[in-house]
C-alpha cells in the first residue's frame, strides 16, 4: 500500500515538473522517500558566529553578523569586482565577487544587517573574504532549518544548480519535506530491538540526519540508519537462506564410491592439506542432508580450489550424477578443463569442453552425451546456461570468479534438473569478512587458508623507474637458469591522458633488451582473436619463448610453473585485488618466484600504500581489508551488481561492529521466530512486502 511519501517528487512544494525531471535523471530522486534519503554528505557548523577582529585567514569557514556600509563595481571587463565594505562592532571586513556582480549587487542594501558565511582572507593588511553566501539578517532567520545549527551539505550537479539546486536549494525541499511528512515516516524495527539496543526512533533519525540539533543529535542519527541498512540486508539474505532450506530439496550423496577412492588412492598428485580437508568435509556434510547446498569457497591464488572442486564432482559422479564447471571466460574455463584432464588421466571418466569457440559438429556430440549421461562433466562459459545444453542428471555446479557472472545466469542452471543441483561457488579474489556477510550473507562459507607443501611465498620487490637496468638484469639472470618471465602492462595503446607505459612500446623496449635469437617473445593482449591468443599462450606454458608481454588478460587463467617472475609496469595505476592476482601467476613451483612492482618517482598516498602493502604481505585476505578501506565496496570488483552500492550511509570498512551486531539480532529474531509471526515482528513483515523487488542480494545464489 502507498503512503504519502511514495508521492512522486514533482509534487514536492518548490519542485515542480521541471526541477523533479533533472531530480530524477542526476540522482535517481523520484519520490518523496527518493528525496528523504538524498543525505548531506557531510554538515558545516553554524552554530558559531565570530567577530570580525577573531578571524585569521588560516581558519576554516566561519560566518558573521556584519552590517552593510557601502558597495561599488570597479575595474573593466577581465578585472572587474563588486567591492562591498562591512562592520560589526570589532571592525571592518571586506566582501568580494568576481563572477554573478549584478545579480549580488542587485540584492544587498547597504545599512542592512546580514549574515555573511565564508573563507576568511586578508588582502593588505585587512580582513577579506571573497564570495560568501549571504542572506538578510533577522531573530526569524537562526529559526529556520540549517541556519544557526549544523548545516548540512548536499551533492548537487551543474544541470541541477541552474535551476538553483545547489546545496542550499535542496536543503529547502528538504526542510519542507521534513516539516510536512516527518510523522509519516514509520518505523521498521521491532520496539523491544530499539529499546535493548538504545537505537533512535526512525523519524527522529531521519530529521536529526538532516537538521540535528547538535553532534550529538547527529552521530546518535547516522548510528540509528547505518545500523538500520545492514540489520535489512541481513534481514533479507538470512530469510532467503531459511526459504531456500525449506523450499528446495536436495540431492542425497549418501555414498563415497570408485571414482572417489580410485582418485584419492592413486591420481592425486600430492597430498591435501589440512585446509583442503576440511573444507571437503564441509561440502560432504553438505549433500548427505537432503537440502540443496549453496556454499562459497575462498581461497586464494595456489590454495588448491580447483582439486577440492574436482573431488566434490567425484562424490556427485559416485552418486549417480553428472556436474559442470562453468567459468566466465574461455581462457579460464580451458585452463580448469585442461589441467582437470591432466589429474584424471585419460579412461577414467568422460569429460569436455563447451564454449563460444566449440565447433557446431562438436557440440551436437556433447549435447547428445549430456542427454544421454554419458558425459560426466562438462567444463564451459555461458555457453553451458544455453537452453539447448540439457543433462540426463545434473547434481553438481562449480562456478569460478562468480562475481563475473550475473543472477539470472547463474539461476538458469538450476533450472536444468528438477531437485537443483549442489552449488559450489569459488573466487580467487580473498573477500574481507565484513564483505563477503554482505554479498554471501546467504552462503555457507568455506575457506582454504592454508598453501600446498613445497610452495615457497613469493618475494616482492618495489622497484623505481630509475631501477630499470637493475631489473632488466635480473630479468636475465632468472632466464639464465631456465626459468620464464610475465611482464604486465596496463594499457594496449599510448592514452594522452595518461602517462604510462604502454604494450606496444614495452614491446619495442623488449625486443632491443631481449634480441633474437637468444631470448623469444610472446605476446599477449584483448585484442588478439581468441586462436592467436591460446597460440601465443601455448608457446610460453610449453616453453618456447622465454617472456610473455602481456596486458591484464592473464590475470586469471594462465597456469606455468616454470615462469618465477612477474613484472608489473606502472604498478601504482592497478587495485589491490589485481596486484594480488597477477602476483598469483607466479610461485606455483616449487622454485623462489618474484614480482617486481615498476613505478614511477611520483606515488599518490593510496599508491605507496598499495605497493608497500604487497611488498609487506602475500595474504590475501589482509590485502582485501587494506583494499576494502581505500576502495570502498561499491569499487571493490564484481560488487557493483551485488547491491551492497545501495548502502547510503553504512561503510563496510568502517562499520564492522555494526555489520556483526546487525548479522547476530537478525540470527537471534530468526532462531525464536523463523516466519516473523508473532505481534513485535510485525514491522519485519512489513520490510519484506515493501521491499524493492529484483535486487540481487535478494537472489544471490
Amino acid at each position: 500500500m502507498d503512503t504519502p511519501l511514495d508521492t512522486p517528487v514533482e509534487y514536492l512544494k518548490g519542485t515542480g515538473p521541471q526541477r523533479a525531471e533533472l531530480l530524477k535523471k542526476e540522482f535517481g530522486i523520484y519520490t518523496f522517500w527518493d528525496m528523504l534519503r538524498h543525505f548531506p554528505f557531510r554538515h558545516i557548523d553554524r552554530t558559531k558566529f565570530y567577530k570580525v577582529r577573531d578571524l585569521q585567514p588560516e581558519m576554516p569557514l566561519v560566518q558573521l553578523i556584519v552590517r552593510l556600509k557601502s558597495k561599488e563595481i570597479l575595474g573593466e571587463k577581465y578585472t572587474k569586482r563588486l567591492v562591498v565594505q562591512a562592520n560589526d562592532d570589532t571592525g571592518v571586513i571586506e566582501l568580494v565577487w568576481f563572477q554573478g556582480i549584478k545579480w549580488v549587487e542587485k540584492s544587498l542594501i547597504p545599512g542592512k544587517a546580514y549574515i555573511i558565511f565564508g573563507k576568511p582572507g586578508e588582502f593588505n593588511g585587512k580582513a577579506q573574504m571573497a564570495h560568501p553566501e549571504i542572506e538578510p539578517y533577522s531573530p526569524e532567520t537562526l529559526k529556520r532549518k540549517g541556519n544557526a545549527t549544523l548545516q548540512p551539505v548536499y551533492s548537487s550537479t551543474e544541470k541541477l544548480k541552474q535551476f538553483s539546486l545547489d546545496s542550499k536549494g535542496i536543503q529547502k525541499l528538504t526542510a519542507h519535506l521534513i516539516d510536512q511528512h516527518l510523522k509519516d515516516i514509520p518505523e521498521n524495527l521491532p520496539l523491544y530491538l530499539l529499546n535493548k539496543l538504545k537505537l533512535m526512533g526512525r523519524a527522529d533519525a531521519y530529521r536529526h540526519i538532516h537538521f540535528p540539533e547538535n553532534a550529538a543529535a547527529l552521530q546518535e542519527a547516522q548510528h540509528r540508519l547505518k545500523f538500520e541498512e545492514l540489520f535489512i540486508i541481513q534481514l533479507k539474505l538470512l530469510r532467503n537462506k531459511l526459504i531456500r532450506t525449506h523450499k528446495f530439496k536436495g540431492n542425497v550423496f549418501d555414498k563415497v564410491g570408485h571414482y572417489f577412492n580410485e582418485f584419492y588412492e592413486h591420481k592425486l598428485p600430492f597430498p591435501l592439506t589440512g585446509a583442503q580437508k576440511r573444507v571437503l568435509k564441509e561440502i560432504r556434510l553438505d549433500t548427505q542432508r537432503g537440502v540443496q547446498m549453496n556454499r562459497l569457497l575462498q581461497g586464494d591464488v595456489g590454495s588448491g580450489k580447483t582439486i577440492v572442486a574436482l573431488m566434490s564432482i567425484l562424490f556427485a559422479l559416485d552418486n549417480g550424477f553428472q556436474a559442470c564447471f562453468m567459468a566466465p571466460t574461455e581462457i579460464l574455463a580451458n585452463q580448469h578443463y585442461l589441467s582437470i584432464k591432466q589429474l584424471i588421466g585419460e579412461d577414467f571418466i568422460n569429460i569436455a569442453l563447451l564454449t563460444g569457440s566449440t565447433p557446431k559438429k562438436n557440440r551436437k556430440v556433447i549435447h547428445e552425451q549430456l542427454e544421454d549421461g554419458s558425459l560426466h562433466i562438462i567444463f564451459g562459459t555461458h555457453a553451458l546456461i544455453e537452453d539447448a545444453v540439457q543433462f540426463k542428471n545434473l547434481g553438481f555446479v562449480v562456478i569460478d570468479e562468480q562475481h563475473r557472472f550475473g543472477v539470472e545466469q547463474r539461476a538458469k542452471l538450476w533450472r536444468k534438473n528438477i531437485v537443483p543441483p549442489h552449488v559450489l561457488v569459488m573466487t580467487a579474489t580473498p573477500i574481507p569478512r565484513t564483505l563477503a556477510m554482505t554479498l554471501y550473507g546467504d552462503l555457507d562459507v568455506s575457506v582454504i587458508d592454508e598453501l600446498p607443501a613445497g610452495r615457497k611465498p613469493i618475494e616482492t620487490l618495489h622497484f623505481y623507474e630509475s631501477q630499470r637496468l637493475r631489473m632488466f638484469g635480473f630479468m636475465k639472470q632468472e632466464i639464465a637458469k631456465g626459468r620464464q618471465v610475465y611482464v604486465v602492462y596496463p594499457l594496449i595503446k599510448e592514452s594522452e591522458k595518461l602517462d604510462l607505459k604502454n604494450l606496444e612500446d614495452g614491446i619495442e623496449v623488449m625486443s632491443r633488451e631481449f634480441p633474437l635469437p637468444q631470448y623469444r617473445i610472446s605476446i599477449v593482449h584483448g585484442k588478439l582473436s581468441a586462436a592467436d591468443k591460446d597460440f601465443e599462450m601455448q608457446r610460453f606454458v610449453k616453453g618456447e619463448t622465454h617472456i610473455m608481454v602481456a596486458t591484464t588478460v592473464i590475470e586469471v587463467g594462465v597456469n606455468v610453473p616454470n615462469a618465477s617472475v612477474m613484472i608489473i609496469e606502472n604498478a601504482e595505476r592497478f587495485g589491490l585485488s589485481q596486484l594480488h592476482q597477477l602476483r598469483g601467476r607466479v610461485g606455483r613451483g616449487a622454485e623462489q618466484s618474484y614480482c617486481i612492482l615498476m613505478s614511477s618517482q611520483k606515488l599518490s598516498n593510496d599508491g605507496r600504500i598499495r605497493l608497500d602493502t604487497m611488498v609487506k604481505t602475500n595474504n590475501g585476505f589482509e590485502i582485501s581489508e587494506i583494499d576494502l578501506k581505500l576502495r570502498g565496496p561499491g569499487n571493490i570488483e564484481g560488487t557493483q551488481q551485488s547491491g551492497v552500492v545501495d548502502l547510503k550511509l553504512a561503510d563496510l570498512a568502517a562499520d564492522q561492529q555494526l555489520l556483526l551486531l546487525a548479522r547476530t539480532e537478525v540470527e537471534q529474531i530468526f532462531e525464536k521466530d523463523p516466519s516473523l509471526a508473532q505481534p513485535e515482528h510485525q514491522v519485519l513483515q512489513q520490510v519484506f512486502q515493501k521491499g524493492k523487488a529484483g535486487l540481487s542480494w535478494d537472489k544471490i545464489s
